[in-house]
């Protein structure tokens, strides 16, 4: 052997000893390993890379309610325009309307104002038919009673119906499934009670006189029957 190939094969050995050291030392990469760390990076560096790496993350909404205000509903609107937010009246309102969906307090009052004329009316005619339909039974009774005093008295009504000046709604409350609706009326109204003999014994045929009242309306509102009925009468104080 030449000393070329000697010196060659030193050369290869001494490479394999010092291979098979460091890999004594260091150990197998098995794949698993994290990348290798630069020691020269600085730590903070390191960490804000970390931090930076949060931008994708999407943050879920919290649970709870949300501080967003809710727009206003066509009844919270309707009502407002009756009663100021936060009032009893206010509050009884969205009650009778929770519990009866078609309530418009608007549309009540106008159909309020066409049942005070015709229960006005109807009393004034003695016309208890129509009485019936628009009275609760105790109401009916008490409007029956006092029609059939008069007639028994031999007294007539002459009244003229001129109009309603005011109707607003002044309470309103659930009391279990009824739903009760207090308005003030103030009404012009033409009324004169004649006797027997024709003579005025109550009221004035040729004075337009203004007349105030404060009626209770009520309904259940789980029955199919849609109409309100007076149940309750009485002055303003």
């Amino acid at each position: 052997m030449e000393f070329g190939d000697l010196s060659t094969l030193i050369t290869i050995g001494i490479a394999v000893f010092i291979f098979l050291r460091l890999r004594s030392v260091l150990g197998k990469r098995t794949g698993h390993q994290g990348p290798p760390v630069d020691p020269y990076v600085n730590r903070d560096r390191r960490t804000g890379a970390a931090d930076a790496s949060n931008d994708n993350v999407v943050t879920l909404p919290r649970h709870g309610k949300s501080e967003r205000p809710q727009p206003e509903s066509e009844t919270d609107i309707a009502i407002a325009a009756i009663a100021k937010k936060g009032t009893k009246l206010n509050k009884g309102l969205h009650a009778v309307a929770a519990a009866d969906t078609g309530f418009d307090p608007a549309r009540f009052v106008d159909g309020a104002k066409l049942a005070y004329e015709m229960i006005v009316t109807a009393y004034a005619d003695g016309d208890t038919k129509t009485l019936k339909n628009l009275l609760s039974r105790e109401v009916y009774e008490g409007f029956a009673n006092a029609i059939s005093d008069r007639e028994g008295r031999g007294e007539v009504v002459r009244s003229s119906f001129v109009g309603v000046d005011q109707a607003e709604i002044r309470a309103a409350q659930m009391n279990g499934r009824h739903a009760h609706v207090t308005i003030r009326f103030v009404s012009q109204i033409v009324s004169a009670t004649f006797n027997s003999e024709e003579k005025l014994v109550d009221g004035d045929p040729e004075q337009v006189a203004e007349v105030t009242d404060i009626w209770t309306f009520a309904r259940d509102t789980r029955s199919n029957d849609p109409n309100w009925k007076l149940v309750a009468t009485g002055s303003d104080a």
